[in-house]
């Protein structure tokens, strides 16, 4: 057994014309007088090429014998293919570590159902490589960003004892003594007690949703980052969020452009919305503009995903509508003050026919109008006593957001279905793996 320490491959274009060792997994293997081996190793992907001449004869016949994601070692000299100059590997020799017999998901089309039951061999794939590295790359980006710019992490707790955003769309379980709990459906509730304490506060984390739909944006259990600021008003906010948006794209383009090229993504567009200004338009407004383009929505009406689909076609950059009817909005927005009607709500949509990928605003400041909108909505107010408090104690205004992680996930790798976006989605019917 060699001594010698193992390379990844990611680090293989600094190290032409060494010799290094490779560990990794066969994607796919090719036999003929020279063999080929795509090896993946978790840090990217490489050729190997084993000739005759270069390998010694053991590692040449296993190289003729290799199955489909069987695990490897093999050590050879780093060169230069001669077509695309992309590292490739002249095996001297290879050691088989784990065979791989009737791997279900061979290089031919498989359905997405057959994909969904083994998604925990689906993600071995180089698409959904390349998904879920961006998505790792959202997640620090969204971390570094609030982390940088003076927002203290206030963890909200998953279990909770009531709801935040509709009754209908909870996950209820037992809770000892205290009857039900719930899994939560927002952790905005729990932020807003900690602006006193920090000024500026974000969570980020899973949150869960039972409405029974089965759009190609909906998942039931998905991460969501919130972060609400003291004395922020609703053009606070949307800045924030144009910002940091802004950020997650930017670090995206800097650092995935080979992930991005597996996937095939034009960037022009996220280049677009990272280089220009974010829209703006009123829910009125949205609503003229739906009418003009074909949309049958009436005024007093929530967007459905066909509306924001058909808006967000229409341009070529992020768009925040705001200001919508508090009818369809959470008890908690603060009203128009120009317009009771309204609340001071936003929603940014994302273009390329990409829905909503964060809500937010600003939250009702008067202690009597939350005590008015719990009764209206029927909710209990011993379950709220606690979030009443911080109207009680030095209130201010104060304003935040939420995004969902998954959805920002699917807009910037242009998904069809926001279930790639994770690595076990949880929807309508789908439980395992």
């Amino acid at each position: 057994m060699s001594s010698q320490p193992f390379t990844e491959v990611r680090f293989l274009a600094g190290q032409v014309g060494e010799t290094v060792r490779l560990r990794g997994w066969v994607r796919n293997a090719r036999t003929s007088k020279t063999r080929f081996i795509d090896l993946r190793d978790g840090s990217g992907f490489v050729q190997c090429v084993v000739g005759a001449a270069e390998a010694d004869p053991a590692s040449y016949e296993l190289a003729g014998k290799l199955t489909q994601e069987s695990a490897i070692t093999v050590t050879g000299v780093v060169q230069l293919h001669p077509k695309t100059g992309q590292p490739e590997l002249l095996v001297k020799s290879l050691e088989l570590i784990g065979g791989s017999q009737d791997y279900p998901i061979t290089p031919k089309e498989h359905g997405t159902e057959f994909l969904m039951e083994n998604r925990h061999l689906w993600l071995r794939s180089k698409r959904q490589w390349a998904i879920l590295r961006i998505r790792h790359t959202l997640v620090k980006g969204i971390r570094d960003f609030f982390d940088g710019d003076g927002f203290t992490l206030l963890d909200a707790p998953i279990l909770t004892p009531s709801a935040c955003e509709g009754t209908s769309t909870l996950f209820g379980t037992e809770y000892f003594h205290e009857g039900m709990a719930f899994l939560s459906q927002s952790g905005q509730l729990y932020q807003e007690p900690g602006i006193a304490a920090f000024g500026k506060v974000y969570c980020f984390g899973p949150t869960f949703r039972a409405e029974k739909s089965k759009t190609r944006r909906h998942l039931t259990e998905f991460w969501m980052v919130e972060p609400e600021v003291a004395f922020a008003h609703l053009d606070d906010v949307m800045a924030l969020g144009e910002r940091m948006t802004k950020f997650l794209l930017q670090r995206v383009l800097e650092s995935r452009q080979e992930e991005l090229k597996i996937l095939e993504r034009d960037t022009a567009p996220l280049e677009t919305a990272l280089n220009t200004t974010f829209d703006r338009m009123t829910y009125t407004e949205a609503v003229e503009k739906l009418k003009t383009l074909g949309s049958d929505i009436n005024w007093g009406e929530d967007f459905g995903n066909d509306d924001e689909t058909m808006l967000m076609n229409a341009t070529d950059r992020p768009l925040w509508v705001h200001r919508f009817p508090k009818a369809f909005k959470a008890f908690y927005m603060e009203p128009d003050p120009q317009d009771p009607r309204l609340a001071l709500g936003a929603d940014l949509l994302a273009p390329e026919g990409y829905g909503e990928v964060i809500g937010g605003g600003e939250r009702a400041s008067s202690l009597q109008y939350l005590l008015d909108q719990i009764d209206h909505e029927g909710l209990s107010r011993a379950d709220y006593e606690w979030y009443l408090d911080v109207r009680k104690y030095g209130n201010v205004p104060h304003a935040g957001f939420g995004m969902g992680l998954e959805r920002a996930v699917a807009w910037i790798c242009k998904l069809p279905h926001v279930r790639e976006t994770i690595p076990y989605p949880r929807m309508m019917g789908t439980l395992r793996p």
